[in-house]
């Protein structure tokens, strides 16, 4: 039978796990994050893509020929179309290269989206810029409506020689719980389109019945 002093023994025992649990917790949501960010950024491990990169003039090699490939998946439960215009595109180191990918609200609600990218092979991460793209904000879309979204990017010159081809990955979220805002700012757009296709119809009819 457990005596006064075991039971008390069990209570810290048990108080210092539920701690150790809870400061598990915060640490893997509040803590690893960044780091985890800090350390695809020092090491291009997973292929994270760098951020909005700013363009200065510089000379295209043309003697060389990158392949760039772009693939397209959603995540789970994303119910939108999402593929690239081009499969891939051979590309001159130091050229300022645009290309689309096409997205499609099926639904009959008003959704969001996020893109998420990842690059390979690892080592090109660093040297494959984007001066423009899609993935830099959400993505709002009405029921069935589609749109084309804009990457702009440059291959640096310092790319590795032994890098022939960079296949550039985005990952599609439906992020629309977290983005109300988006959502009804959307919803003013729809209602003011209406209301300015409607209008003309109405002054149209009011001057049949005039005449």
């Amino acid at each position: 039978m457990a005596t006064e002093s075991d039971r008390k023994q069990l209570r810290t025992t048990v108080l210092k796990l539920l701690s150790l649990a809870g400061a598990m917790f915060v640490f893997a949501m509040w803590v690893m994050p960044p780091l985890y960010d800090l350390f695809c950024e020092v090491t291009g491990l997973n292929g994270k893509t760098k951020g909005q990169y700013t363009a200065v003039e510089a000379k295209v090699d043309t003697s060389r020929t990158v392949k760039v490939q772009f693939v397209s998946t959603n995540n789970e439960g994303m119910p939108w179309g999402f593929s690239p215009q081009d499969f891939s595109i051979q590309v001159h180191p130091g050229e300022a290269v645009v290309t689309n990918f096409i997205a499609h609200n099926p639904t009959e609600k008003i959704m969001v989206a996020q893109a998420i990218p990842s690059l390979i092979p690892h080592n090109a991460t660093d040297y494959f810029h984007k001066t423009e793209c899609f993935c830099f904000n959400q993505q709002t879309l009405a029921p069935g409506e589609t749109a084309e979204l804009g990457l702009q990017f440059i291959v640096d010159q310092e790319l590795p020689k032994a890098v022939n081809t960079i296949t550039l990955s985005y990952t599609l979220f439906d992020v629309t719980e977290s983005a109300k805002e988006a959502v009804e700012q959307k919803q003013k757009e729809l209602v003011q389109k209406r209301i300015s296709t409607e209008q003309p119809a109405t002054a149209d009819s009011q001057t049949l019945t005039a005449r």
